[in-house]
């Protein structure tokens, strides 16, 4: 069993912000395997479904983006999952281009208020991440400001790329290895599958 979840945070106000780019590669896995993400316990929103023949739970944490931690300690407590090797987090990264991916299996929470509640929450810098990319914020822009913001309409399709491209990364980590998806993946933007 796994555990797939996207960070972003609760609530229309948020919705197509950077920052809410692990909810929209979720919601795209979401879709492609038909498991609703619509059962709230845990301090999320779950989904209970099968990709490639393994179990997954989907979760869009509710806590909001610096508590996501809180979320998935729940949730890997009581599905009695190891995150170490079977959590799957995809986020939103200013340090990568808009667009670009970025597959890890361990690391600091490089600046990430969602990522550094995981560890903190979990004990561990060990488990999967799908990093996307969203851009560097511009200079004198605050950074709170940036990743609360849109994308431009010329980038908005090649987020929705980016997006759909998280999503098989992530079903991908269900049955390779990560380096193998590594391979596929942390491509220049318009390089990989």
């Amino acid at each position: 069993m796994f555990v797939i979840a996207g960070l972003g945070n609760p609530g229309r106000k948020y919705e197509g912000t950077r920052h809410n780019s692990g909810f929209a590669a979720l919601d795209m896995i979401s879709e492609r395997y038909q498991i609703p993400v619509n059962s709230t316990k845990m301090k999320g929103l779950c989904g209970d479904g099968r990709i490639e023949g393994q179990r997954v739970i989907l979760v869009k944490p509710q806590t909001f983006m610096n508590l996501s931690g809180e979320c998935l300690r729940e949730v890997c407590d009581y599905y009695k999952i190891n995150p170490e090797k079977e959590l799957i987090v995809l986020y939103d990264d200013i340090s990568l281009p808009a667009g670009q991916l970025r597959i890890r299996e361990k690391g600091s929470a490089g600046g990430h208020n969602g990522v550094k509640s995981i560890i903190a929450n979990l004990g561990t810098q060990t488990f999967l991440r799908v990093r996307i990319g969203v851009g560097e914020k511009p200079a004198g822009y605050d950074q709170v400001d940036w990743v609360l913001g849109r994308f431009p309409l010329g980038e908005r399709a090649d987020m929705l790329d980016a997006y759909d491209r998280a999503s098989r990364a992530a079903a991908a980590l269900l049955t390779e290895s990560a380096a193998s998806v590594m391979n596929k993946y942390n491509t220049a933007v318009h390089d990989g599958p």
